[in-house]
């Protein structure tokens, strides 16, 4: 994705255009794969390129991307929130061992029965992470 695709995705999710915007969107979007990543990753790609921003400045940015729907947040221990280039519908499998996390297909787990909802509720997603690890 090049800086004028990036600008037009910023604007387009009412974002104003920054330089750490426009870098981090790079960093994320450049290839147009879907990518888990953290905000410590996103951190250390940044200053690998020669990029200068704070940590906190790329977990602001990614927040900021999350809530404009840029980006879904996956978050499968307390302590640890994954990024999601991929905002389409689906799930995970977390793999415990190596940290991994794969993309599952909305549509290849079958039907989900939900427990009836109030009159005033509706399912607005559902986000499921599979766990897996080395058995004992």
């Amino acid at each position: 994705m090049n800086e004028r695709q990036q600008q037009s995705l910023m604007m387009q999710a009412g974002l104003r255009i920054t330089d750490q915007r426009l870098a981090l969107s790079a960093l994320l979007f450049a290839d147009e794969q879907p990518r888990h990543v953290t905000a410590e990753e996103v951190y250390d790609e940044a200053k690998q390129q020669g990029v200068r921003m704070s940590l906190a400045t790329v977990y602001n940015t990614l927040h900021r991307f999350t809530a404009a729907g840029l980006l879904r947040e996956v978050q499968v221990d307390p302590g640890r929130v994954w990024f999601d280039t991929n905002v389409s519908e689906h799930h995970h499998m977390y793999d415990e061992d190596t940290g991994q996390l794969t993309d599952i297909p909305a549509g290849s787990l079958g039907s989900v029965t939900l427990p009836k909802l109030k009159a005033n509720k509706q399912v607005n997603r559902i986000d499921l992470v599979i766990r897996i690890g080395t058995r004992n």
